[in-house]
């Protein structure tokens, strides 16, 4: 898996892209927390879950019907998000998905349940660049939580910052587009 503060990436370069009008502070931050959502399925090491269930680590918590089941309560608190129910649902059920489709990039685990509860099977991209993060923290502050910390540098964060970039270069594209209305002297 990528690192939970990577996960964050999708929905920051939409909403810094897309800027404040469209993606409010208050729903950029919800999708923030929607893209880390998925890995609370952690747990259940704890509880003795085993990893290939579907309550364990990459299962339903990473499906894409997690993703709109997120996307509708999400729809659901619109007004304190400052959004149409639309544009919340949208938004929200991205960045949750967007946590299942980076975790398919990854070289570790054991795939991710992208299309549960229809199936159990569990899904690698077939391009699997990022290195995946260890779950401890104390590997994770070594030599292999560095290398990873550059893989998603180069495989997240750039193409993220790209994509923020590009989308808000065609935001003031089109503003300078947009004739102005001028009041009558």
């Amino acid at each position: 898996m990528p690192t939970v503060l990577t996960h964050a990436a999708v929905p920051l370069a939409l909403g810094l892209g897309l800027g404040p009008r469209a993606v409010p502070t208050r729903l950029l931050v919800a999708g923030a927390v929607a893209s880390a959502l998925p890995d609370l399925d952690v747990i259940g090491y704890r509880l003795g879950v085993p990893y290939a269930a579907a309550l364990g680590h990459r299962g339903l918590t990473h499906s894409l019907a997690f993703a709109v089941l997120s996307g509708l309560l999400a729809a659901a608190a619109a007004r304190p998000l400052r959004v149409g129910r639309w544009t919340a649902f949208l938004f929200v059920a991205g960045a949750t998905a967007s946590h299942g489709l980076l975790d398919t990039l990854t070289s570790g685990g054991l795939g991710v349940a992208l299309l549960w509860p229809f199936t159990a099977e569990r899904f690698f991209a077939p391009f699997r660049p990022i290195r995946v993060a260890p779950i401890s923290l104390g590997r994770m502050l070594g030599p292999q939580g560095l290398a990873v910390l550059a893989s998603e540098a180069r495989w997240v964060w750039l193409p993220a910052v790209a994509l923020a970039l590009a989308l808000r270069w065609g935001r003031g594209l089109r503003a300078r587009r947009t004739p102005k209305l001028t009041p009558p002297v």
